[in-house]
């Protein structure tokens, strides 16, 4: 499972960079649309597969309070998913 979550994290982190870096300025900018549909869907995906995991994990692992709360907002800010992925989950592999 921490693999999974492992994995999960730095696609979740990629996709959410792709679709603001990449996609929306293409959408916006160069009137291509389509793209950004697909990535969006994708980190949507991702984004709920995230989270799901995170809450298994955080309860699985039974970590406290500040720990699950940093696990839930990395999921809503830019590299914050590589943080989580590095800080908690790599430690952990080891």
């Amino acid at each position: 499972m921490l693999n999974l979550f492992r994995i999960t994290s730095i696609l979740e982190g990629i996709s959410y960079l792709a679709l603001f870096a990449v996609t929306m300025p293409l959408k916006y900018l160069a009137d291509i649309p389509m793209p950004n549909k697909y990535v969006g869907y994708a980190h949507g995906v991702l984004f709920i597969a995230y989270i799901l995991i995170a809450a298994l994990f955080w309860f699985k692992k039974k970590w406290s309070l500040k720990r699950g709360f940093i696990l839930m907002v990395a999921s809503l800010l830019p590299f914050a998913t590589f943080y989580v992925e590095e800080k908690y989950l790599k430690p952990l592999a080891n």
